[in-house]
């Protein structure tokens, strides 16, 4: 390995820890506790190190929202894909159903990574030619899947916009304590049932 290739890799490692670690101090803390200084601090790296990967926190929350973008992307097919393939109804509302538990479940779980895709700035622009490809990817993965349900006459993409933000709605109503818990599930049925034709 020569020691060009060495120091690239280890600039891509130093970046990765960067993203790692705001992304579990905004799962601790929130997004105000991520701050330059205390990442150089707990990455045990100088300030001027971090500005060398990164320009500040707006990019910091970016790369954050890339990485968790092709997550939920990979969550997303991995559970319509193990709902089956069948083309039946039944099939196409599982896999309907289980796309929607996992995107929610998704938010649920990582709640500064699901801030920093979609209610913080971190410089991306959405539904634009330059949407970076791994965001384009995740609204993929929604459009695999809701393509056969969106129903005769409506176009795939403005479907899955529909439904992508209805289950966003849910997500972040739902963790800002505006909907109870307990009807989770009978939500996604109501939204399945009456948005996809299936």
């Amino acid at each position: 390995m020569s020691v060009q290739e060495r120091k690239q890799r280890e600039r891509a490692e130093r970046e990765r820890l960067i993203v790692a670690t705001a992304r579990e101090l905004a799962e601790e803390q929130g997004w105000d506790a991520v701050t330059t200084r205390r990442l150089a601090e707990r990455i045990e790296y100088s300030q001027p190190v971090l500005y060398s990967h990164f320009r500040g926190k707006r990019e910091i929350i970016g790369a954050v929202a890339l990485q968790g973008a092709a997550e939920l992307a990979a969550e997303l097919r991995g559970a319509s894909a193990e709902a089956g393939a069948s083309a039946s109804v039944e099939g196409a509302r599982g896999r309907v159903t289980a796309l929607a538990r996992a995107y929610l479940d998704f938010a649920e779980r990582n709640p500064a990574v699901y801030d920093a895709m979609f209610q913080l700035d971190g410089g991306l622009a959405f539904a634009a030619e330059d949407t970076p490809e791994v965001l384009k990817d995740g609204f993929a993965a929604l459009l695999e899947t809701l393509r056969d349900v969106a129903g005769e006459g409506v176009e795939p993409g403005l479907f899955t916009e529909v439904f992508w933000a209805s289950l966003h709605g849910l997500a972040t109503l739902t963790r800002a304590g505006r909907l109870p818990v307990g009807d989770a599930e009978r939500r996604v049925g109501l939204l399945v049932s009456r948005l996809a034709v299936v």
